[in-house]
């Protein structure tokens, strides 16, 4: 055997050591989803690869294919556990199809997946905003447990989801005193659609300084006459949202907001 001249240091750190060349490793070319079928694109998606599930999931929500919800919730599913401090890629991916194809059928899967504790971490986030935006079913006792969540984000997407639930109001008005401004405005809109007038500060103030649908919708529940001027002046100051200001004079059964909306015509 040639013998280079240098005796090899059993003895070394590793790094000073002969080792094996080992190729890298070629990425696999990603799917080209225009050329799969409806059928295909959703039977490639229970076992795809997180780049190529991503891929998948774009090109199902594009073409609008609802049939694939069930295996959307199940690839969801397939990976409870591993997000506690993490995104995982594949569920962040199927709570965004389920928003973009939306509908009833949409909104039960998120329904069913929080029903089982499928998210956790910053994919509960995910899920809580996209069952708000759903409007999912959610059971009162879920909604009513992460209204007292650490993540600000998940106890106002909580708020967003109660429903017309008196057992709720107490830990609504808890939630008027939160130090997060997104939290206390979706509470106080919850109060509003229950009709409790705790919320009427808030939501004033929201008519004046950042109206929203949302907030237009919730004073409804507890009109005034000021509310109701103030729904007139913002239908001229904001145009673009004429329309949720004249649905909900129309809502409020007064003859004061019935001559505003009439106004508005």
């Amino acid at each position: 055997m040639p013998n280079s001249g240098r005796q090899l240091d059993l003895f070394a750190a590793p790094s000073a050591m002969l080792a094996p060349t080992i190729p890298a490793a070629v990425p696999a070319d990603p799917i080209d989803v225009t050329a799969l079928s409806d059928g295909d694109l959703v039977d490639r998606l229970s076992d795809a690869s997180p780049r190529d599930c991503q891929c998948l999931m774009a090109e199902i929500t594009r073409r609008e294919i609802h049939a694939a919800i069930g295996v959307i919730e199940a690839v969801a599913l397939r990976h409870i556990g591993f997000g506690k401090t993490r995104i995982i890629a594949e569920q962040a991916a199927a709570v965004e199809a389920l928003v973009a194809l939306g509908g009833a059928e949409a909104a039960e899967a998120i329904c069913r997946l929080m029903i089982k504790q499928a998210f956790e971490g910053p994919c509960l986030k995910l899920a809580m905003a996209a069952a708000a935006k759903l409007d999912a079913p959610l059971p009162r006792e879920i909604v009513i447990g992460f209204l007292r969540h650490d993540t600000p984000e998940i106890r106002a997407a909580a708020a967003q989801c109660t429903r017309r639930w008196p057992k709720a109001a107490p830990f609504l008005i808890e939630l008027l005193d939160d130090v997060h401004e997104t939290v206390r405005i979706a509470a106080a809109c919850a109060l509003g659609r229950l009709g409790r007038g705790e919320a009427s500060p808030i939501l004033m103030q929201a008519l004046r300084q950042e109206p929203t649908e949302a907030v237009i919708e919730a004073v409804v529940g507890i009109w005034n006459d000021d509310i109701i001027v103030l729904l007139g002046r913002l239908a001229v100051q904001r145009p673009d949202l004429t329309g949720a200001v004249r649905q909900a004079l129309e809502d409020i059964d007064h003859p004061r907001a019935e001559a505003v909306a009439a106004g508005l015509r």
